[in-house]
């Protein structure tokens, strides 16, 4: 059931580079290529009603949750079919009929949104679950660590995603933090964590789920860390020489 919006996920993100290199998108273009397999196996997992706040490289969550190829096409053209329409020309879309919280540029601050939400589905008893994501570099800002240790203390329904793709923009890794493992950043919050290939969707798939049935049954959030790599760059204007070959 994954392998079809893997295929649509790179299809669709190859026509809006090749638009983007014909002059034909103002603005970034910022591609989950290679990476496909992390929003497409979480958003897989989640129910109707359950609520997704994504970053840019989860493209794949978009489609699994219903925004159509030609609303993302439209967005970045900055046509008024788009989900923002035309008020917008990049993936800071969003639509909360479909259960999307819109994505904010800077890294992690839809991290907090996330937790809010859970917060209130929480205090409405509602059997609902916020899943997240970020970068490895967005688990450097602080609205990162506020998000995980509020959700912990009041066990909300909210699943963490890291994307570690082993750069934030042209920062490695090792030159982020000095732990192997961005996993471990969980244990100071006493969240439980688990690692998984963000290449295989089946295995964040089957993550997510045990994640998101934790969540739903009360026991509070989960952190999961995708391991994966960037095929291309931070976006379709960079480069990025600085990745060794």
């Amino acid at each position: 059931t994954c392998a079809l919006p893997i295929c649509l996920n790179r299809a669709l993100e190859e026509r809006v580079t090749a638009l983007y290199r014909q002059g034909r998108i103002v603005g970034g273009v910022y591609t989950s290529h290679g990476m496909e397999a992390i929003s497409v196996g979480y958003a897989s997992a989640m129910e109707r009603d359950d609520v997704v706040a994504p970053y840019h490289r989860d493209m794949g969550a978009f489609l699994v949750r219903g925004i159509t190829p030609g609303e993302v096409v439209a967005q970045y053209l900055g046509k008024k079919t788009g989900p923002t329409k035309g008020k917008d020309g990049n993936v800071h879309m969003g639509d909360l009929k479909r259960g999307i919280f819109a994505f904010v540029s800077h890294l992690a601050d839809n991290l907090p949104v996330a937790t809010g939400a859970a917060l209130a589905f929480k205090l409405r008893g509602e059997r609902r679950v916020v899943v997240t994501n970020t970068g490895d570099g967005g688990t450097s800002r602080g609205d990162f660590h506020e998000a995980l240790n509020f959700a912990s203390v009041r066990k909300l329904p909210v699943v963490f995603f890291c994307n570690n793709n082993q750069y934030a923009y042209s920062t490695p890794l090792h030159l982020q933090m000095a732990i192997e493992n961005v996993a471990d950043r969980a244990k100071a919050y006493a969240i439980p964590s688990e690692i998984v290939d963000g290449n295989d969707v089946a295995a964040v798939y089957l993550a997510a789920k045990r994640a998101i049935k934790r969540a739903r049954d009360g026991e509070g959030p989960t952190f999961i860390e995708c391991k994966t790599m960037r095929m291309h760059g931070h976006s379709e204007h960079d480069s990025a020489k600085y990745v060794p070959r």
